[in-house]
């Protein structure tokens, strides 16, 4: 691993411990207590099976029930503590460190996003969180708990006999190459597994959000076995990742019998060689063999998933850090003259131009009307104004100030966006129209009030829940807490995309008179519905074809040339 990563994996990894280290302490401490009540254990069965055999000097009946006690007494008070310090320790540590990378995420702007895939993120939130929890977070004091067992038995081993100390340890070498070889190969099938579960969430989620539309063609036979295949595809690696596990838990396993036994036959040996060795300390080293081999053995599945799981921490940084636009200027956040576009041309692919050459002045507190067949570029038009692709050329401009210059807080204060899908989440309407920002209640009413939405207010309440996605209102209502939210933004340019193409011909009417009664704003509008008497409010309206101005003008002007604009109106009607 790099410096670069290694930097960018300790400041997720920092978020596991700010503001958690009580609860870490307590957790670590109480690993370290649990390894040595262990120890004490093997000791104390040492010191019985030689009171047992009759040696001089061994301890009395009344001495090794006093010792069990105490050790019962420190098992409850080591386990006590893990009990009430670990789940307040992983709990924060997750949450801490899924709510810094959703706040980097956050930090994304329209461009950098637009470049990548949300299967991506749901995939780092869902399945990678929880191997990172589970193999990072609480596997730390796993392997803890594991080293200072096989520390402390070495050096049991070592003040019993450093003779069969020495023999274990040439026997202890096998498991330990082992579990460096067996890291790689874990690493490697963790992140093929993510990979795959980013796939298959795409997919999930597409069949989800086209649901209405599988259903209206039919298409549920072939969706399923998209499903299939990628469920399948999915399952196979999780599959392969399985078998690399228990291969390397196998492996283990068989050195660490193999070591165990070799130990314990060098012991016997010893003894019948006349070195000195009582029945206690023979029968203990097999228990403190085994307190080697099995750590042993388990450090190989835990360094390797632990070794994984940095992995996709390291996955998700990078992906965290990917495509972020360069930050520019401070811009004030008015817009005095106007929006200006010059010979700006754009395509999403390199030698597929979808925009062609534009040239026009949007004037401040001006209506446009934007307006053509599908794909002539409309809605990629308002993009750029969003700065959601930084790849045109010519120039576009906010009072003068390049858009690619501009900080991405600073235009968003300046412009806003009504979609024709409206993001509506299972919330009150209140909470909608603000998205949970503070604003002043006056200040909403108004928002209320100005698109439109007394209506819905009156009959159903602030507080009344929206449903998932929305379910609860109808698309007149969805449109109009958008141009709410655009209202209570403030923002001097409002772009509507389409705001009203799922709408019937009266909703889609009285949307559009709400956005057009906005006179104090610039309002760029691409609209399909070519409604003569709305038509006639734009101060001008833009013809797009095949991603170039061919025409624009009022609507008289437009309707007398008897051109594009005038082919388009009397085809619509």
């Amino acid at each position: 691993m790099n410096k670069q990563s290694a930097e960018k994996r300790k400041i997720y990894t920092a978020e596991f411990y700010r503001g958690n280290r009580i609860a870490f302490l307590g957790t670590l401490l109480s690993t370290v207590l649990v390894g040595g009540v262990n120890l004490v254990l093997a000791w104390l069965i040492q010191q019985m099976i030689d009171a047992a055999s009759g040696l001089e000097g061994a301890l009395s009946f009344q001495q090794l029930v006093m010792l069990t006690i105490v050790a019962l007494g420190l098992i409850v008070l080591t386990k006590g503590l893990n009990y009430f310090s670990k789940p307040h320790f992983v709990k924060k540590a997750m949450s801490q460190f899924k709510n810094l990378a959703f706040t980097k995420l956050m930090q994304k702007n329209i461009d950098s996003f637009n470049r990548e895939t949300t299967a991506d993120y749901l995939s780092a939130f869902t399945n990678d969180a929880t191997t990172i929890e589970t193999n990072y977070v609480e596997n730390g004091f796993d392997l803890l708990f594991n080293l200072v067992l096989m520390t402390g038995s070495v050096a049991m081993m070592l003040w019993y006999s450093p003779l069969l100390t020495v023999a274990a340890v040439v026997f202890f070498l096998l498991p330990i190459g082992v579990s460096l070889i067996a890291g790689k190969q874990m690493e490697k099938a963790e992140i093929r597994v993510s990979d795959k579960n980013k796939v298959f969430l795409a997919s999930l989620k597409d069949s989800l959000s086209g649901f209405p539309v599988i259903k209206s063609f039919k298409t549920e036979k072939a969706i399923i076995e998209l499903f299939k295949k990628e469920n399948a595809s999915l399952e196979q690696e999780k599959c392969l990742r399985r078998k690399v596990t228990i291969f390397i838990q196998m492996l283990g396993g068989i050195a660490g019998v193999a070591s165990q036994f070799g130990t314990f036959l060098t012991g016997i040996y010893l003894v019948l060689a006349g070195y000195p060795m009582t029945p206690g300390v023979l029968i203990v080293f097999l228990d403190l063999t085994a307190n080697v081999i099995n750590p042993v053995g388990e450090l190989m599945d835990l360094f390797a998933k632990r070794k994984s799981a940095a992995g996709l921490i390291d996955k998700m940084a990078a992906s965290l850090e990917e495509n972020v636009r360069e930050e520019g200027e401070i811009i004030p956040v008015q817009l005095v003259h106007g929006i200006e576009l010059k010979n700006v041309s754009f395509g999403y692919e390199s030698g597929n131009q979808v925009l062609h050459n534009l040239n026009v002045c949007f004037e401040k507190g001006k209506s446009y009307a934007v307006v053509g067949t599908s794909g002539s570029g409309k809605s990629t038009l308002l993009n750029l104004l969003m700065a959601s692709h930084s790849t045109y050329s010519g120039e576009i401009t906010y009072d003068g100030y390049e858009l690619q210059n501009i900080r991405s807080d600073c235009l968003y204060e300046i412009v806003s966006i009504i979609h024709q899908n409206v993001f509506v989440f299972n919330d009150t309407v209140w909470n909608n129209i603000t998205l949970l920002r503070p604003f002043e209640q006056m200040d909403v009413k108004s928002a209320i009030k100005r698109s439109g939405l007394t209506e819905l207010i009156d009959q159903k309440g602030e507080q009344y829940l929206c449903g998932e996605n929305g379910n609860k209102l109808s698309g007149g209502e969805k449109q109009r807490i958008s141009i709410a939210r655009s209202l209570l933004q403030k923002t001097p340019v409002l772009l509507v995309d389409e705001a009203t193409a799922s709408l019937d011909r009266e909703t889609a009417y009285h949307v559009m008179d709400s956005i057009l009664n906005l006179s104090e704003l610039t309002r760029i509008v691409v609209t399909h519905t070519l409604d003569e008497e709305l038509l006639c409010r734009y101060d001008q309206i833009l013809v797009l074809k095949n991603g170039r101005i061919v025409e624009r003008g009022r609507f008289e002007e437009l309707m007398e040339n008897k051109q594009d604009f005038y082919a388009l109106f009397t085809t619509a009607h």
